[in-house]
């Protein structure tokens, strides 16, 4: 089954409604055993055109995802991209690091946004009136770009981090718990930016405490 083409329809609708200023917002990393969650807002000027080939970005390959960024980059009204660290998701739980990467990512946008559209379900503590779009990435065009956007920074931040840390393969497997990564993780032990609060993590921090591990 083919999946559907992201579209402006949700821009044209609050765009027609008077709305010009419209940021979709997205995250990537949320799964990973390491590294941070990153967010990205992106704006399109009112009344755009589709960027062709613009899809969810798990469904593009390395290189589709950096030339889609650079014209996202250069069509856009603004983009704004913001992170959380591993210890701010150890401290406040997955979720509410996302939505701060997601807060963060707005509020570093050259333009204030009227309407705010998020990739899942609605977060309260956002602090935006947003609409949340399940499956936007798929469905919306902004959130499509703010996905690629989020995908593609992150995905450098992990293969600087690589060049620190070889021994995990991040520029490959991105922080995912990849049966390489997990035996990884089982050789050399947890690095300062693996999530101590993810369950593979913990049960190797838990094993080594209790002089299990050898």
């Amino acid at each position: 089954m083919r999946r559907p083409r992201p579209s402006l329809e949700r821009e044209r609708a609050l765009w027609a409604e008077g709305g010009e200023v419209v940021a979709g917002v997205d995250e990537a990393g949320r799964g990973p055993l390491a590294g941070p969650v990153v967010a990205a807002a992106v704006v399109f000027p009112a009344y755009c055109k589709v960027i062709r080939g613009l899809r969810d970005s798990k469904l593009l390959t390395p290189r589709v995802r950096l030339r889609l960024a650079g014209l996202v980059r250069q069509r856009a009204l603004a983009v704004g991209v913001g992170a959380a660290s591993v210890r701010e998701i150890d401290r406040l739980n997955i979720r509410r690091a996302t939505i701060l990467a997601m807060r963060r990512a707005l509020g570093r946008l050259a333009v204030r946004p009227e309407h705010v559209l998020v990739d899942g379900l609605p977060c309260p503590e956002l602090g935006w009136t947003h609409d949340a779009i399940v499956d936007g990435d798929a469905h919306c065009h902004c959130i499509a770009a703010a996905s690629v956007i989020a995908k593609t920074v992150r995905d450098r931040l992990m293969q600087r981090l690589a060049a620190h840390h070889p021994a995990y393969a991040w520029a490959s497997n991105k922080g995912y718990g990849t049966a390489y990564h997990l035996a990884a993780l089982a050789e050399h032990g947890m690095t300062a930016h693996h999530r101590r609060s993810f369950a593979p993590v913990v049960q190797l921090e838990l094993a080594v405490r209790g002089g299990m591990w050898w």
